[in-house]
């Protein structure tokens, strides 16, 4: 009786360890990544393109295992990495329109025939700066050059 209580198998049997805590933690971490998605899309709603994506939910309820939970909350990283520099280089770019427009104004006799919209520059509307000739073809003969500001959207006919 003593050699049997001593064996492997008389052992009490082995549990799966305790997933709660990692769960947990798992979801805090997908839960803080998606308001941060969120923040990141809603920061670029103005400008075209910024979306936050698909996250490829399930069409029925389940409990996911700690793989699948690691998996989305990898995925929802990426996600918020691609949206904050895709956000970080739309307004560099757009720094860089809107130093371009200030430019145009300063000396429109070096930016000849030069556009930028609004969309260029991150801003709702459809107003453009370009810069044409001063007094149409005499001022395209003289080189006397502006810049030309459009009133916005034109009237619908």
């Amino acid at each position: 009786m003593i050699g049997a209580a001593a064996s492997p198998s008389a052992q009490a049997p082995r549990t799966a360890p305790d997933e709660a805590p990692a769960r947990r933690a798992l979801h805090a971490q997908i839960e803080r990544l998606e308001r941060d998605l969120a923040r990141t899309v809603a920061a670029g709603w103005q400008r075209d393109g910024l979306t936050a994506g698909h996250g490829g939910r399930s069409d029925r309820p389940r409990l996911r295992d700690l793989g699948e939970l690691e998996a989305i909350r990898d995925g929802l990283a990426a996600r918020v990495a691609g949206a904050r520099a895709e956000l970080r280089d739309r307004r560099a770019r757009e720094a860089d329109r809107l130093a371009l427009v200030a430019e145009m104004v300063a000396a429109p006799e070096r930016h000849r025939w030069r556009r930028v919209s609004h969309a260029d520059v991150g801003r709702p509307g459809c107003r453009e700066w370009r810069v044409v000739p001063r007094w149409g073809p005499v001022g395209l003969l003289a080189d006397w050059w502006r810049v030309k500001v459009s009133s916005g959207c034109p009237l619908a006919t």
